[in-house]
């Protein structure tokens, strides 16, 4: 059984409910999904996933470590997490502990562990965590490359905090943004396993007068910059960390997304099969691997990338990733790539949606991006049938992903 849209209508307000039917397994999953919730709402550097890490200290009355044994005891998981734009608390369990399951969330709604004891636990695990990304060269040339890319705008800022912004977090802050941004009234629900309609709506029902009004608003577009800009941090490294982004000006809205997922497959999406992958890695062995995608979110669209190299071959490297874009954007691609590309993403189409998770996550992308649950079965039926002057013509229409800026971490000397 497919996933299907469901509506819950509760305050006047419609919920949307993201459901399937699966009696493949014993299992239930439920997802509570609030829009506009993650890093890019928020209000100090760290403070949405800090949240998300209290949420997870259990409850005030029975503390993190009894809240956490009622769980095991129950196998019931029950987590909290945050990316750029949403913020989710996500509840699993075998189809006979649903129920509790259920109480178990009701009661972490009702009474989150809103505890000087449980923010100190917090900020300890948010400070080792910093404290390890501080040697952690892929993150420190990605975090400085969105810095580049999007000055200025919600993207640029630490989100995922600082260790000044981290320690003088304050407990009203994280209650604070729990009460203003988890509302029903910007919540999408994702729920499936082994239960019918009727459980599931009577689940979701139960939880929604726990939830308050929420007060968030959409962050974006942002257009990342076209500067063809340059910055290098030096770090006490052996191996050059080369990161690369441009903009791409194309949205999520649009109908021909199969375009761009052939042409992201070809310039640094397939592994051996890419450009990339072709020119840096088997013609030249300047790296074990190279790679690149196209993000197309709410937030903005744009090219990112990145590969290492020895030091010495850094500036080879960097010249060679403009060359390839440059090339690849002048002329397209051949109809070889394009017969790998088709024979790729239709045939690895079953390996998508072997899961219930997949399944659902997948039919929740579509609705939030605004498309029709069956979505991608309608673009690989036009990923079938595209031809090579219509994909070329797409490639040829976004110069702009020429425009490549670099953050790499090195060592000068």
């Amino acid at each position: 059984m497919a996933a299907t849209l469901k509506e819950i209508i509760y305050n006047n307000t419609t919920i949307p409910v993201i459901f399937e039917q699966s009696k493949t397994l014993p299992i239930v999953s439920l997802q509570l999904v609030f829009t506009n919730a993650g890093h890019l709402s928020n209000e100090k550097d760290g403070q949405a996933d800090m949240a998300a890490k209290l949420l997870n200290e259990g409850t005030k009355k029975e503390g993190s470590v009894g809240f956490a044994k009622t769980l095991d005891d129950h196998a019931v998981d029950l987590s909290a997490q945050v990316g750029r734009e949403s913020f989710v608390i996500e509840l699993s369990s075998l189809k006979s502990e649903f129920g509790y399951a259920t109480q178990r969330l009701q009661a972490l709604l009702q009474d989150p562990n809103y505890t000087e004891e449980a923010l100190d636990q917090v900020k300890r695990q948010k400070i080792g965590w910093l404290t390890q990304k501080q040697s952690d060269f892929d993150y420190i040339a990605a975090t400085r490359l969105r810095k580049m890319l999007f000055k200025d705008t919600p993207l640029a800022h630490a989100y995922d905090g600082t260790m000044e912004s981290v320690k003088a977090m304050r407990l009203i802050d994280l209650e604070s943004f729990i009460k203003s941004h988890l509302g029903y009234n910007n919540l999408i629900v994702v729920i499936g396993g082994d239960l019918a309609w009727e459980e599931a709506k009577s689940a979701v029902e139960s939880v929604l007068p726990l939830l308050p009004t929420s007060k968030t608003e959409p962050a974006g577009p942002f257009r990342a910059s076209d500067a063809n800009r340059t910055e290098e941090i030096e770090e006490d490294t052996q191996q050059a960390y080369i990161y690369f982004g441009a903009p791409f000006d194309y949205t999520y809205k649009e109908k021909d997304q199969y375009k761009a997922k052939i042409a992201e497959y070809v310039l640094g999406g397939a592994g051996f099969g890419s450009r990339l992958m072709e020119e840096l890695r088997v013609k030249r062995g300047l790296t074990y691997g190279a790679y690149s995608m196209f993000r197309r979110a709410k937030y903005g669209s744009y090219l990112s990338g990145y590969l290492q190299t020895k030091l010495a071959t850094q500036q080879e490297a960097v010249n060679l990733v403009r060359e390839v874009v440059k090339d690849f954007v002048a002329k397209g691609i051949t109809a070889e790539e394009l017969k790998a590309a088709k024979e790729f993403l239709v045939g690895s189409e079953p390996l998508r949606t072997e899961t219930l998770s997949q399944r659902l996550n997948r039919a929740y992308n579509n609705y939030y991006y605004g498309r029709p649950l069956d979505f991608d079965k309608t673009q690989l039926e036009k990923i079938e049938s595209v031809t090579l002057d219509e994909v070329n013509a797409f490639i040829k229409a976004h110069p702009e992903l020429a425009d490549l800026s670099f953050a790499i971490v090195t060592k000068k000397d």
